[in-house]
C-alpha cells in the first residue's frame, strides 16, 4: 500500500477540449518555468517519468490536478494568481470554483476493479506500426493490455510506489475513437473498459499525454 495526496482545482472558466495544452502552457508560464514538475521537462531535455501536474477539462472548466510531490509544488502557482490568466491571446478568470484536497490508497486488490479509459493515446508512431503489423484482433488486444500494464507501472514507479506482484490485467471492451490533435500531431486514440487487481484514483491520466488531459480514468462499478 502506498498512500498519495491528490489535489483538484477546478477554475471558473470555460475552456474547449483542444485548448487544454493552451491552459497547460499559460500555467507553467504564470508559474515560472524553473518549476520543473510543471512542464516535465529538465535542463537538458524531457524528464521521462509520470507527469505530477496534469492538466484537464472538468466538463467545460479547466482543472489542475496534482499528485504527490506535484501537491507541495503547485504553490508556485497559486502564489502568484491576480485574478486572470493569459491563454494564448485570450484572458481566462482564475477564479476557483472547487478546491479539493485528498489522500489515496495506490495497493493490489484480492479481487479485480472495474475501469474504463478515455481518450487513451497508446501508441508511439514506432509502435503503431508495430500494432498494425499484428494479424489478429486477439493479438492487438493482448499488446494494448501490455502497454496498459506498463503505464501503471509508470505511475507507479512515478508516486514511489514498488509493485511487489504481479499486476493482473483484462480488456473488456476497446474502440478506436478519430484521431485527435496533440501539439500539431494527429494521434489515435480509444476508449477502453478494463479490469484490474490495483486501487487507482479516478481521475488520473495514464498513457502518452496524460499531462494534457488523455488518458483519463475512471469508474465502472463494482
Amino acid at each position: 500500500m502506498h498512500t498519495i495526496r491528490i489535489l483538484r482545482a477546478v477554475f471558473d472558466d470555460i475552456i474547449q477540449p483542444y485548448e487544454v495544452p493552451a491552459f497547460r502552457g499559460a500555467v507553467i508560464e504564470k508559474a515560472g518555468r524553473e518549476v520543473t514538475l510543471f512542464h516535465n521537462h529538465e535542463n537538458d531535455g524531457f524528464r521521462y517519468a509520470y507527469p505530477l501536474i496534469q492538466y484537464k477539462r472538468l466538463k467545460d472548466n479547466p482543472m489542475l490536478m496534482c499528485i504527490g510531490e506535484g501537491v507541495a509544488e503547485v504553490y508556485h502557482f497559486f502564489s502568484k494568481i491576480d485574478g486572470e490568466m493569459n491563454m494564448a491571446g485570450r484572458e481566462i478568470s482564475l477564479r476557483i470554483k472547487k478546491l479539493e484536497m485528498s489522500d489515496f490508497s495506490v495497493q493490489l486488490l484480492p479481487q479485480t476493479r472495474k475501469y474504463e479509459l478515455r481518450d487513451w493515446v497508446a501508441l508511439s508512431q514506432d509502435s503503431h506500426k508495430e500494432y498494425r503489423l499484428l494479424q489478429s484482433a486477439e493479438a492487438q488486444n493482448d499488446f494494448l493490455r501490455r502497454k496498459l500494464i506498463g503505464n501503471i507501472l509508470s505511475f507507479a514507479k512515478g508516486i514511489g510506489w514498488q509493485v511487489e506482484e504481479d499486476i493482473k490485467l483484462d480488456i473488456l471492451s476497446l474502440q478506436q475513437n478519430r484521431l485527435i490533435t496533440i501539439k500539431g500531431i494527429k494521434v489515435m486514440n480509444f476508449y477502453v473498459q478494463f479490469t484490474c487487481n490495483v486501487a487507482l484514483p479516478y481521475g488520473i491520466g495514464l498513457g502518452k499525454h496524460a499531462s494534457m488531459g488523455c488518458g483519463v480514468l475512471g469508474g465502472r462499478g463494482e
